[in-house]
């Protein structure tokens, strides 16, 4: 499948890349969800997360692991598609694919630096953050990005089914 520039890595050439940056001081910092129908909202937090550090990784969730959280009807995009549209995108410098329910394992391996969140899980009144112990216990951070109102993969599809699509 293309992705721009060669960006989309598999986990043993990341932890290299992740080595390689511990050396030489540069700040990593990794960020991960569905991204199914890449919107604006995306976009501005994947930028944001990227002016946190020197590099950023995105962990796009596996096909499995979106049918298992948000239903059989998701994703819209297979996870080809979506690492692809992510890897298109300046801020991101590489992206990989993990089947995981949560980032937890792929976390306590690479150890980024700042592990980035949607404000929806900011203390103290967030949704929990399973991963959120792993990132402490190796000292990492987490950062908590601004939302854009409205905009979400579900007020999308929402909009599209509510409109009259006529011939």
């Amino acid at each position: 499948m293309w992705c721009p520039r060669e960006k989309r890595l598999d986990f043993s050439r990341l932890k290299q890349i992740r080595q390689e940056c511990r050396v030489n001081k540069r700040v990593v910092v990794w960020s991960n969800g569905t991204f199914d129908l890449l919107h604006l909202g995306h976009a501005r937090s994947l930028e944001l997360a990227r002016q946190l550090g020197d590099m950023l990784i995105v962990g796009i969730n596996s096909d499995r692991s979106v049918k298992a959280y948000k239903g059989s009807s998701r994703p819209i995009l297979t996870e080809n598609e979506r690492a692809g549209m992510v890897a298109a995108l300046e801020c991101v410098d590489y992206v990989t694919i993990f089947d995981d329910d949560t980032p937890s394992e792929i976390l306590r391996i690479l150890q980024p630096d700042i592990h980035c969140k949607g404000a929806e899980y900011a203390p103290p009144h967030g949704r929990p953050v399973p991963e959120q112990a792993i990132v402490e216990a190796y000292g990492g951070r987490i950062e908590y990005l601004p939302l854009v109102p409205g905009l979400s993969t579900t007020a999308i599809l929402q909009r599209i089914h509510n409109q009259d699509i006529g011939s």
